[in-house]
């Protein structure tokens, strides 16, 4: 990911060279290859962190595609970001067990915690909370994904041990 990004860094390619050039990089490694939007947004998340409207509209002109294209798969699948994410994602479950099962108790203990909204990032661009759908592991609901990690059964104040665990890890750093 770009290290530079932050909530007040230029995300449009056209006025940020830096950023044109990492696009450019995967987009001369795939865009000859049918069928290669899919793949080219996958590998400019993962290495820029996010896919803004103007990434998207600079990918749309590169590819020849219509912009409405590109839009449908970033806005179709929930793993694509629009916007720069901190450097942890805590993801809070809203299936229907974790829902039942107290995640509306865990998200109002987080943003407490982190001073945030959903869907925000701290002004130090350490955390973003997040909602989704489903993980999976229903039986271990309420379910809180950090990062890439689930942790399940999670009561408020395992919430609270959990993103002390993260500042301290970040403070070690």
């Amino acid at each position: 990911m770009l290290d530079n990004i932050s909530p007040t860094t230029q995300i449009d390619p056209t006025h940020n060279p830096e950023l044109a050039d990492r696009i450019d990089e995967i987009l001369e490694e795939h865009k000859a290859k049918p069928g290669s939007l899919m793949v080219i947004l996958n590998e400019v998340q993962s290495k820029i962190g996010f896919v803004s409207e103007p990434i998207q509209d600079y990918i749309a002109k590169s590819l020849r595609v219509p912009v409405s294209k590109v839009h449908g798969v970033i806005s179709f699948y929930s793993f694509f970001t629009t916007q720069p994410r901190g450097k942890h994602t805590i993801k809070f479950c809203l299936g229907t067990a974790c829902y039942v099962g107290g995640a509306p108790q865990l998200i109002d203990k987080a943003k407490q915690l982190v001073g945030i909204e959903m869907g925000k990032t701290t002004d130090d661009g350490q955390i973003t909370l997040e909602e989704c759908r489903c993980v999976g592991a229903c039986s271990q609901a309420p379910v809180v994904v950090i990062d890439e990690t689930i942790h399940g059964r999670v009561k408020p104040s395992k919430v609270a041990q959990l993103i002390r665990a993260l500042e301290k890890e970040d403070e070690g750093a």
